[in-house]
């Protein structure tokens, strides 16, 4: 299955900015098929275990308060090339550099707050997709 999964989080701004359906709506569009889903807030030590990958960076602290400050969707999804054909529908991590219509574009406020998380090789997508679901949860 490697190749054809990646995994995504709707980040908590967007979330608290209403946009989880018209997020998924574009997923869906986008050709992606939810494969395991699921609405939660991350602890603070979840986040930072999620985000290790990043603990030597000086943005760490900032990313995981944020990203525990509020409720998430996680999901998997699927489809051919599912890692590169979703990075460019969520477009750059900095929303100003991201191409018009594209997820980031649309529903983020600002370069942390950038309206989702996508994995950016296939080996992390099965590592971030493990993190989250069982695969009692997989569909």
């Amino acid at each position: 299955m490697a190749g054809n999964i990646t995994f995504t989080m709707i980040k908590p701004k967007a979330v608290e900015n209403g946009h989880i359906g018209n997020i998924l709506a574009k997923v869906i569009e986008g050709g992606f098929k939810i494969k395991a889903m699921k609405y939660l807030r991350l602890t603070k030590e979840q986040a930072m275990e999620f985000y290790a990958v990043h603990k030597e960076r000086p943005f760490y602290d900032e990313l995981t308060d944020f990203m525990s400050s509020g409720p998430i969707v996680a999901a998997i999804l699927e489809k051919e090339n599912a890692v590169e054909d979703y990075r460019k529908l969520i477009g750059a991590t900095n929303p100003a550099e991201a191409a018009e219509g594209t997820i980031r574009k649309l529903y983020a406020t600002d370069i942390q707050a950038n309206a989702v998380h996508g994995s950016d090789s296939d080996e992390n997508a099965q590592i971030e997709s493990n993190f989250f679901f069982s695969k009692l949860e997989r569909f």
